[in-house]
């Protein structure tokens, strides 16, 4: 794949608009360009006009010919990404614009990802040239039939063997098999797989391993692995492509240097070791992956609506006045009471998702300067974002069928198999609810220190005005008021803080904070 050159030609330089959003004091540049525009477009033509791309009749496949649709599909795709020597911005629009979910995506964001973040420079160099060349197929193997949210009760064990320099990768239990990686069932010669590491007799934790699970000569299960697709999910067609598997390991080894070691190593001699290497840098990945994930709420959405709008122009209901023509939907009141808000949040999803682009940045800057003081709510954003736009976004695509009357409910609106394709992002990634409530312990804990004395920063910065926002009566009065932006952010920082407050209270008067919060939530 060709580097992207870094540079910006000159006749486009001056057509470069900038601007520039002040988040609670945080400075986020928003940069659009015809350029941007013209990529993308030159790869949605690239795709619509190419026969294999096809997917119209997606929905009507049979389980086993929709796979082998999505196999043809990811090679053809690298076949042309390779001859037309794409950037990766273009490669990653060209697989955006497939529209099909596939091993691929496992492959480039989470086996990839997981090696840089967590590898050495040794094992980097030794394993990302081999997953650049697609020569290996990598899955992110965490989630067990047993445990989901819960990692640190994930019950794989790799436990190291001194005498012959491995570890020994172990299902023990039924409920260790790992369960759901995409790109497992069928696709995946390797993953990376999170397991307890045992050494000396002590348990460890949850670390990262890099293993081999299909042969590279014939693709078959190496010895003592078993692995297979865990069967059809929701919806016709969807997120059916993707060969989502169970692995289960009987003491199968490996050697030690196939352990992640950039935060911890284990030596030859089987001492653990913490290295100088900060684990809080897996952060920085976290808020990677949860900003993809907003982005994404914003471009599901986004087709959603574009969908709703046209057809709410299109069809007419009603209205016909002396013989005239009927009303078109969109004109109703309450159509576009329904609709408006949707397209509205496909554009603040949009915003704020470029937020998160540079909260990730910011992120990654202070970890390398070993400043971590901004970690927990950087950890309370993408954790709160992710649940609050995955959420609405699944709800407001179900809307948008609606708002197409019974023509929606087909599979040829597209609304049936987006919907589908779409809700695994309520769960993946941290459940939507257990993010939630991680929100709520971060609020109380802030609400906790403010009363201390202590100054809070960032988007949480207005907290620390609890006395003028505790007492204050709302500045929006009139119709004139509501566009004053100032007035409207205050109103909702009064309302933020008094909740959370509120909510502070009730838990303090429960024997725990535990107890409170489960009073809380009854």
């Amino acid at each position: 794949m060709a580097a992207d050159g870094g540079g910006e030609p000159d006749h486009l330089a001056g057509e470069r608009a900038t601007a520039q959003f002040d988040v609670d004091g945080m400075k986020v540049a928003w940069a659009g360009s015809r350029h941007a525009v013209e990529v993308a477009d030159r790869m949605a033509r690239l795709v619509a006009s190419d026969p294999v791309f096809r997917k119209d009749t997606r929905t009507m496949l049979s389980r086993k010919e929709l796979f082998k649709d999505t196999l043809k599909k990811a090679a053809h795709a690298w076949k042309r990404i390779v001859e037309l020597r794409l950037t990766e911005e273009e490669a990653n629009l060209l697989r955006l614009y497939v529209d099909q979910p596939g091993y691929v995506d496992l492959h480039w964001g989470m086996f990839v990802p997981a090696i840089k973040g967590q590898g050495t420079e040794e094992q980097q160099k030794k394993w990302l040239p081999m997953a650049y060349k697609f020569q290996i197929i990598g899955c992110y193997a965490q989630t067990e039939l047993g445990h989901g949210s819960n990692v640190q009760g994930l019950e794989t064990t790799a436990t190291f063997d001194p005498s012959t320099d491995e570890f020994v990768m172990h299902s023990p239990t039924l409920t260790s098999s790992k369960w759901w990686p995409g790109g497992l069932g069928k696709a995946s010669t390797h993953a990376v797989v999170y397991a307890r590491l045992i050494t000396e007799g002590k348990d460890y934790g949850i670390h990262g391993f890099i293993v081999q699970l299909r042969s590279l000569d014939d693709h078959s299960p190496l010895p003592g692995v078993t692995l297979g697709d865990i069967g059809g999910k929701f919806g016709s067609g969807a997120y059916n492509s993707m060969d989502n598997g169970v692995l289960r390991f009987d003491h199968v080894r490996i050697p030690r240097d196939q352990m992640l070691m950039r935060l911890s190593q284990v030596t030859r001699e089987g001492k653990y070791v913490h290295s100088d290497v900060p684990k809080q840098l897996l952060y920085g990945t976290m808020v990677y992956v949860r900003q993809t994930i907003v982005a994404d709420a914003s471009k599901a959405l986004s087709r959603a609506v574009c969908i709703a709008v046209r057809y709410s122009a299109i069809r007419k209901q009603f209205g016909s006045q002396d013989g005239g023509p009927e009303t078109q939907v969109l004109n109703y009141k309450t159509q576009q009471s329904r609709l408006f808000p949707l397209l509205a949040s496909a554009y603040a999803y949009r915003f704020v998702g470029q937020w998160l682009k540079w909260l990730y940045t910011d992120v990654n800057q202070k970890l390398e300067a070993k400043d971590y003081s901004t970690l927990p709510e950087a950890h309370a954003c993408t954790a709160g974002l992710k649940s609050v736009t995955t959420s609405a976004t699944a709800d407001a695509i179900e809307e948008c069928r609606k708002l197409c009357g019974g023509h929606g409910y087909l599979n040829s609106s597209g609304l049936p198999e987006l919907f589908a394709v779409y809700v695994p992002a309520c769960t993946y990634e941290g459940d939507n609810v257990v993010l939630l409530l991680q929100v709520a312990r971060f609020l109380m804990k802030t609400v906790s220190q403010v009363a201390a004395g202590k100054q809070p920063v960032g988007t949480i910065a207005y907290m620390g005005n609890i006395q003028h926002l505790m007492q204050c009566k709302s500045a929006v009065n009139t119709a004139e008021d509501w566009l004053n932006p100032a007035a409207i952010k205050e109103v909702f920082e009064a309302r933020a803080l008094r909740m959370a407050v509120n909510c502070a209270q009730n838990i303090s008067k429960a024997p725990s904070q535990e107890e409170g919060f489960l009073r809380a939530l009854t």
